[in-house]
């Protein structure tokens, strides 16, 4: 928003940097709403559905300021009567309003002038409502889960671990204190930005009914013993997000700098919060921010770190952030005492998507293809596959066909049922996640990694492709022969290195088109994949650009009956 602040805040970054309206996009400036004509409301009511839809159910006004960005502002009389007639916009096209900040501002005149943000929220309707997904990384033991715990249950933790234990899902996590498995938590804020949470014994399907924006955390494991675990949620979830949450009295230990550099390799947007600091004295938490500035600053980050002390920075950080790649917020706080924990909810509130409507729809336009990342039996319901739609639309009761199988053949099912953030939902768009029941279909058939896409698809299957790859790490050289564990989206295999081109062997930092074979069966990947393998401190990143497929027309179709098999 374009307003001047006091230096020495991360808002004043925001600020200095202003520019005539975008077309597109979901801001837009108005330098007064009084009195409109009904021929100029109804103008002003169709420019909000426009925004609105370039938001995917957000935008923010900003009012006082004109379409070229001079802050001129409003008295207070006009600055009433134009929120009572953006009040009123709003209720036309079902959606609620939201002050975010106002701030005085010098321009001649002896009355005192103001600006005004504001969000404005479509009221959801049959589960339109905005999906964020957020990865969460970190280091063993930094308060993690905790976190997760205060902000979805609305209690503050005792400082021993209690907010967490309703997030663990094995009896091994709640004894050790340590998540080694993918939880997900959600989130939810209501069209009046408050949040809607546990706190009032709400099940999962009513904090959906009552939100318009919905926060999915992806709550990943911190020990480098479950990296594996950790490096399948960032590939295959595709989070929007990334929060890395550091401990403020150990600071950068262990595994963060790893996630960080996961993060970072995956191209996934990241903020940090530094937990705990109730633990610790000013001077400690001061240390660890300067740490974690010095790292983000390195050549290899080049990351601008922002500060957040204020709900004003928070509101700054969330539209910098999802506009430049390049900023990346920091946040302290504690998880016993409360302190900025507002600070993180005002943030994620406004936080705006990555993906505008019109991207939305040319992936929707799309044939259909589902991620498989987790399968499941539940009583009376049968098999239940739960992933990612990467594309197109999927219904109930549609035709699909899953696969590749170990010896590479594709096989019918029908989509008998879809549930979303734990509610029925008819239709699935591209991009949201949920999990679909599969009736009869033998689980024994399926695994993580496999697809499920339109019959008339014609997928292309490969065992051998071909990776341009750049060597983070190996301690000796990497040559022909070698064995890693690939992860490209949800695929996750040993893979053998064949051939290196041009090149007998790489060495750490060394870039080169590579040659893999899987030792398994074959996977269903795309050109331009982005692919990261590991083996023991062995660490690679790249993308895929070529495959030798093998297509389904040589492998034939099978349809799944429940037990028995029909081929055709």
């Amino acid at each position: 928003m374009p307003i001047e602040v006091p230096a020495g805040t991360a808002s004043n970054l925001c600020f200095d940097l202003f520019s005539d309206q975008a077309e597109d996009g979901n801001i837009e400036y108005k330098l007064k709403l009084v009195n409109p004509s009904q021929y100029r409301f109804e103008h002003l009511v169709t420019q909000m559905k426009w925004r609105l839809q370039e938001g995917r159910g957000e935008a923010v006004y900003q009012i006082g300021v004109e379409d070229n960005g001079l802050l001129v502002g409003l008295s207070e009389e006009e600055m009433r009567a134009s929120l009572k007639t953006l009040r009123r916009m709003a209720e036309k096209v079902g959606a609620d309003i939201t002050v975010l900040r106002e701030r005085e501002v010098d321009y001649d005149s002896d009355v005192p002038r103001k600006i005004t943000e504001v969000l404005v929220r479509k009221v959801p309707d049959n589960q339109q409502f905005l999906d964020l997904r957020v990865a969460v990384l970190g280091n063993v033991d930094s308060g993690k889960s905790t976190l997760l715990g205060v902000l979805t249950q609305g209690e503050l933790d005792n400082g021993r671990g209690r907010a967490r234990l309703n997030l663990f899902r094995h009896l091994h996590e709640i004894q050790s204190g340590r998540t080694s498995s993918i939880s997900f938590e959600i989130l939810g804020f209501n069209s009046k930005g408050e949040v809607v949470n546990y706190s009032d014994s709400r099940t999962a399907e009513e904090i959906c009914e009552s939100s318009s924006k919905m926060i999915t955390f992806i709550d990943l494991a911190g020990h480098h013993k479950y990296l594996k675990t950790t490096i399948f949620g960032l590939t295959s979830y595709c989070p929007d997000f990334a929060m890395l949450v550091v401990s403020a009295n150990t600071g950068i230990a262990g595994t963060t700098r790893e996630h960080l550099g996961l993060a970072m390799a995956l191209k996934v947007p990241f903020f940090i919060v530094i937990s705990k600091v109730d633990l610790c004295s000013k001077a400690t938490v001061e240390r660890t921010v300067k740490q974690l500035e010095r790292i983000l600053k390195q050549p290899g980050c080049n990351k601008l770190p922002l500060l957040v002390t204020s709900d004003d920075d928070a509101v700054t950080a969330a539209q910098q952030f999802a506009q430049s790649p390049n900023i990346t917020p920091i946040f302290t706080l504690s998880s016993v005492s409360g302190e900025n924990l507002d600070l993180l909810k005002v943030f994620l509130n406004i936080l705006p998507p990555l993906t505008n409507s019109k991207e939305q729809e040319e992936l929707m336009q799309q044939l259909t293809e589902f991620q498989v990342d987790e399968i499941y039996t539940v009583p009376e319901v049968g098999t239940v596959v739960g992933g990612t739609l990467s594309s197109g639309i999927c219904r109930e009761g549609e035709s699909l066909v899953v696969g590749p199988t170990d010896d590479g053949k594709f096989l019918r099912l029908k989509v008998c049922s879809i549930q979303r953030n734990r509610s029925a939902c008819r239709v699935l768009r591209a991009g949201q996640a949920a999990t679909l029941a599969l009736g009869p279909f033998d689980r024994s058939l399926l695994r993580k990694g496999m697809v499920m896409v339109s019959p008339e698809m014609n997928p292309t299957i490969c065992s051998v492709f071909e990776a341009e790859i750049v060597l983070l790490f190996h301690a000796t050289t990497f040559r022909k022969g070698f064995q890693v564990t690939v992860h490209v989206g949800n695929v996750r295999q040993t893979a053998i290195v064949e051939k290196i081109h041009g090149k007998d062997k790489l060495r750490t930092g060394e870039k080169a088109v590579v040659c893999f074979r899987f030792i398994k069966h074959p996977e269903y990947l795309k050109i331009g994949a982005k692919l990261l393998f590991r083996e023991g401190v062995t660490k690679g990143i790249g993308h895929v650009t070529d495959l030798q497929a093998i297509t389904t027309k040589e492998n034939g179709l099978e349809e799944s009956l429940g037990p028995g098999q029909l081929n055709f």
